[in-house]
């Protein structure tokens, strides 16, 4: 929230004096508080004499015009603002403010500087261990949490003796903007503030020089003040409530809200000893708006055994300030300072503002206050600390060597060599390993193998959710009737799997093929062709209609027929023919189209299965109320058929229709546009062999009586839901979405591979093997999925290993000098759904006991509790083995 500010001035000179570990006095704080004025009038008047009490200004919010308008909020497509004024009364002292009701409403508010906010809150605290002959200052948890900072803009009007405020949502959180206009709105009462900080008397003097630090002067008549809310809010209270009950059993005894100490170098303990060793570490970070992804993130890197140590050393002389590709070390200065106010002694909740100003100058993209990926923000943190730790000064340049026969082992270590010849640092030491790459061209088999350094894994997970979906299938031979079958596909599944789940249901013949196309509107809008396509890109609403065609007409042109009938309609009075569409298109592929009776004789064959035939010879079998789904008989060749099966009997045939009960059009693909008259004896007036040919049919409405025509429109859309039961929360081990990483895939369309074989990019296979395995195994579990039609969350229950997670049957290469066996010691979680939720950390801290970390908040939890489905990242350790 303090970015704005910090972002005007050099950081490294900003005094963040609640957080820091090294002063050990608070006295240095100059922020300007905002208090409830009777929390601070009770303080006051038990701790100072009449002389010694400290005089005040009073001002009384009002409507006012200094932003245009009255006291409001005013909201446009960019921005919303509160803004209204600030009426300067009187100077008053403590007890002048007794007078009347002034100062007893709960509308009136306290301006303080820091340190007196500091000692009226030891007072507060004082009286509340009264009982308890606790001589340290303490104070509750929530005490430190109720804490925040808010943007306000002011500008000065001597003529009226006031100043404007304005608060501005794209200077705070959304959260923040919400309690802002809680406390400031003065609709319903007066609301009045006393300043007893002085710097509102400052802005009036214009003496810029004696401004607080968390004041910016952005121009001559307005100056940007970060407040410092504390006791005027709703607390946040964590998730499912669970968060509420604070006295939670500790090992060392019980864990309550009085046994959070907070002395008076604001440090935190859980038994109430400041500096316990037990207690190191153990620091909540605050958030600072929507930061919850980041907070979780860094509790797992802080926690991580080596680099703590690391950076709790002299880590300074590694920083590498000549590194282009690094950011002068200060990402890496700004996460070791991080890192080492959660591992002083008694620290309190510490906010992150320095480290988040660093990362929004470095990686805008988590700039603001919306929320982001932990694993995002994790991947760009490793890569930063790594570049500005390199130890590497010169980077040389390094080509790689093809195998030349060599063994798999030689070509993986002159690799790796290669790798830590440009980038050494403490990150690449524990983080990263290797794996193999092998590419294989489809076409000449070219075989392309390389070795890859990685930081961490993501692994996909094999959903066991399963989409029911419903396509019908039409015949492009005129042998049978569409017919529509329900398969069941891999919920996140591709293309390729409905092919091959459909082709087996309607029994696809060895020589025949599918062509999948979406219906809309009576036309084919798209043809589903990529065998890589994600399914979720398939909508329950949408209709599909898989065509079967023979392998062997492959290159032959399509002929795509679309369907119009002749319906008179009076319109302004003269009874006119209106076309409309009808049903939807029927295809085939022919080998030759040159004539008008060619188009004819095929679309006829295409319309046997939807013949009705003669009443008195069928007058049994077709009912009023037949469907698509329904068997209805059809006459092929003379011979009525039912439900696929031929009887013979004597039917006399059908009539084919004449030239003026079918007309047929050369047409567009949407069949709009009459381009020119199909005559049955001439050529087809068309330019060369085209791949696709598009023909309108025009019926008559003596015709439609003919044939069921519900055949061609009554078509089943992909999904109805509310047929189904609910399934139970699917479940799957880490280990199978180690395998479905490790398992040949075809490339996507977008990562073709250039051949060196064929000289051109192809869709090879690509399949992994882990070879070389990192000290530390970051697992990336990829819970989310985005298309262009949505985005999704997988909430599968992954089943991983605490205690023996072992890779030794998974690793290509096994080293024999390294276990490939590991420990878990932190998880960051994902509760919620895409585009917000929550983020914690689970973290194991030493003598078995893991602990939940939760912004500012920290809690003991039991290691059964550790598996959830809400695990998105797996933090795991090498076990070292014993001989």
């Amino acid at each position: 929230m303090g970015a704005l500010a910090e972002d005007h001035s050099d950081s490294t000179h900003r005094v963040d004096s609640d957080n820091s570990s090294s002063n050990n006095n608070n006295n240095n704080d100059q922020r300007v508080y905002l208090v409830p004025y009777r929390w601070w009038r009770d303080a006051q008047e038990s701790t100072s004499s009449d002389s010694d009490k400290k005089r005040g200004v009073l001002y009384t919010a009002t409507q006012g015009t200094s932003y245009g308008g009255p006291m409001k909020i005013i909201n446009n497509i960019f921005n919303s603002d509160l803004v209204f004024n600030l009426r300067r009364e009187e100077e008053v002292s403590l007890q002048n403010g007794e007078n009347g009701e002034v100062g007893v409403s709960g509308r009136d508010y306290a301006l303080v500087p820091g340190e007196m906010w500091l000692q009226a809150l030891k007072w507060h605290s004082d009286t509340k261990v009264a009982a308890k002959n606790r001589k340290s200052f303490l104070a509750s948890e929530d005490d430190m949490a109720d804490v925040y900072p808010l943007q306000l803009r002011l500008s000065v009007m001597r003529e009226t003796n006031s100043l404007g405020v304005k608060i501005s949502k794209k200077d705070n959180a959304v959260e923040l903007f919400k309690r802002a206009c809680k406390i400031f709105s003065i609709e319903s009462e007066l609301l009045h503030i006393w300043d007893f900080s002085g710097q509102t008397t400052l802005y009036f003097l214009n003496d810029k020089n004696k401004f607080s630090k968390d004041c910016l002067r952005l121009s001559d008549h307005e100056i940007l003040l970060e407040l410092q809310i504390y006791g005027l809010s709703d607390s946040l209270k964590c998730r499912e409530g669970r968060k509420d009950e604070m006295a939670v059993q500790h090992s060392n005894g019980s864990l309550t809200n009085g046994s959070f100490g907070i002395v008076r170098n604001s440090s935190i303990t859980f038994s109430g000893r400041s500096g316990e060793a037990g207690c190191l570490g153990l620091t909540g970070l605050q958030n600072l708006g929507n930061t919850c992804f980041m907070n979780s993130a860094l509790q797992c890197l802080v926690h991580t055994p080596k680099l703590v140590d690391y950076f709790l050393g002299d880590y300074f002389r590694e920083i590498n300030h000549d590194n282009p590709l690094g950011m002068d070390g200060e990402i890496a200065l700004a996460f070791g300072d991080l890192l080492r106010k959660l591992w002083a002694p008694g620290a309190a909740p510490v906010s992150p503002r320095t480290f988040k100003s660093k990362l929004a100058r470095f990686a805008p993209q988590f700039s603001g206050f919306n929320q982001h990926d932990s694993q995002e923000l994790l991947a760009f943190l490793l890569d930063g600390l790594h570049e500005d730790l390199n130890r590497v000064k010169c980077k040389p340049y390094a080509e790689a060597k093809d195998g030349d026969g060599r063994s798999d082992e030689d070509i993986a270590d002159e690799y790796w060599q290669n790798h830590l010849a440009r980038n050494d640092s403490i990150i690449v030491d524990l983080c990263q390993g290797q794996y193999k790459s092998t590419l294989v061209c489809p076409v000449c088999k070219k075989v392309s193998v390389t070795f890859d350094p990685f930081m961490y894994l993501s692994l996909p997970l094999p959903s066991t959710t399963v989409r029911m979906m419903t396509l019908t299938v039409v015949n492009t031979d005129g042998t049978a009737k569409p017919s529509p079958f329900t398969i069941t596909v891999p919920k996140y599944g591709k293309f390729e799997d409905l092919i091959r789940a459909l082709s087996i249901a309607c029994a696809l013949g060895v020589n025949e093929t599918l062509l999948v196309a979406e219906i809309y509107n009576h036309q084919i809008i798209r043809y589903l062709e990529e065998p890589a396509d994600s399914i979720s890109l398939i909508r329950d609403d949408d209709q599909l209609v898989a065509y079967r065609l023979r392998k062997e007409n492959d290159k032959d042109p399509l002929v795509v027929f679309m369907h119009q009938q002749l319906e008179e309609q009076y319109i302004h009075g003269k009874l006119t023919s209106c076309p409309n569409a009808l049903g939807i298109p029927l295809v085939a592929k022919v080998s030759y189209l040159a004539h008008g009776l060619d188009i004819r004789n095929l679309y006829l064959e295409l319309l046997k299965p939807f013949c009705i035939p003669a009443k008195d010879t069928f007058n049994n079998n077709v009912t009023a109320g037949s469907t698509a789904i329904e068997e209805v008989t059809r006459i092929v060749d003379n011979v009525p058929v039912t439900g696929g099966v031929a009887t013979p009997s004597s039917v006399k045939e059908v009539e084919p229709p004449s030239d003026a009960e079918l007309q047929f059009y050369l047409t567009d693909e949407k069949g709009i546009v009459k381009n020119s008259k199909i005559v049955m004896n001439e050529p087809i007036a068309m330019t060369g062999v085209p791949e696709e040919v598009h023909v309108l049919v025009c019926w008559s409405g003596k015709l439609i009586e003919q044939y069921d025509t519900r055949l061609l429109s009554s078509f089943p859309e992909i999904f109805k839901s509310g047929f189904l039961p609910k399934r139970p929360q699917e479940s799957v081990s880490l280990y199978k979405c180690l395998e479905a990483f490790l398992t040949e895939e075809p490339l996507g369309p977008e990562d073709m591979w250039y051949c060196p074989g064929c000289k051109k990019h192809c869709q090879a296979s690509k399949k992994l093997d882990l070879w070389r395995l990192p000290e530390i195994l970051v697992i990336h579990l990829k819970r989310f999925s985005y298309s262009r039609f949505s985005k999704n969350k997988l909430e599968t229950y992954v089943d991983f290993p605490v205690d023996n997670l072992d890779l030794s049957t998974h690793v290509a290469h096994l080293n024999d000098k390294l276990s490939n066996r590991y420990m878990l010691y932190a998880v960051s979680n994902h509760y919620g759904s895409m585009g917000g939720g929550h983020y914690t950390a689970f973290v194991h801290h030493g003598g078995g006991q893991w602990y939940d970390f939760d912004d500012s908040h920290v809690y003991p939890i039991s290691q059964d509790k550790i598996k959830t489905s809400a695990a998105y990242v797996l933090f795991y350790r090498r076990v070292v083995e014993v001989s």
